[in-house]
């Protein structure tokens, strides 16, 4: 709750500095597998990808859609975290094998303490807020997310940063 409250209030980046995309995930991946103990197969896929930015805030970021994709994957499926790029920008994205979101809900995912399922939710842990931080940093970085999923088969969460400075 305090994350998203300075998130809010503050409106520009602290000391925007390169961010090495591609460290930036090892470090996430790592602490995933950890996070994990080996219940999901997790995939690494990251260019070498530099962009200007808030660490902290991308790392907050990303670690709570890989955090989602470990909570709702159920055990032994596949969960790929992955960073490309092109001339239209920077794509950073976490696809998982989990029980998926219905259509209606994907619009209402990052507002704070929306829950699909309180039962679920309760049941997983977590505290509604995840998704909106991952809004907000994204909102902060000019970059956005894309949410697309089927039920029963997964969803992929993808942030855009388009047409970003990268070194």
């Amino acid at each position: 709750m305090i994350e998203l409250a300075k998130l809010e209030t503050s409106e520009i980046i602290e000391e925007p500095k390169t961010v090495d995309i591609s460290e930036l995930l090892h470090e996430i991946y790592d602490e995933a597998l950890t996070l994990d103990r080996e219940e999901h197969k997790i995939e690494l896929s990251a260019e070498p990808i530099k962009i200007n930015g808030n660490h902290d805030e991308l790392r907050m970021a990303f670690m709570n859609l890989i955090t989602n994709a470990i909570r709702y994957t159920p055990e032994g499926g596949l969960i790929k975290l992955f960073s490309s790029s092109d001339e239209n920008g920077v794509c950073v994205g976490v696809k998982d094998e989990g029980i998926g979101i219905t259509y209606e809900h994907i619009p209402r995912l990052t507002e704070r303490f929306y829950r699909i399922d309180a039962g679920r939710s309760r049941e997983k842990g977590g505290t509604g807020l995840g998704l909106a931080i991952v809004k907000h940093v994204l909102d902060r970085h000019g970059a956005s997310l894309c949410i697309s999923s089927e039920t029963g088969k997964g969803s992929l969460f993808r942030c855009y940063f388009p047409n970003i400075q990268q070194d």
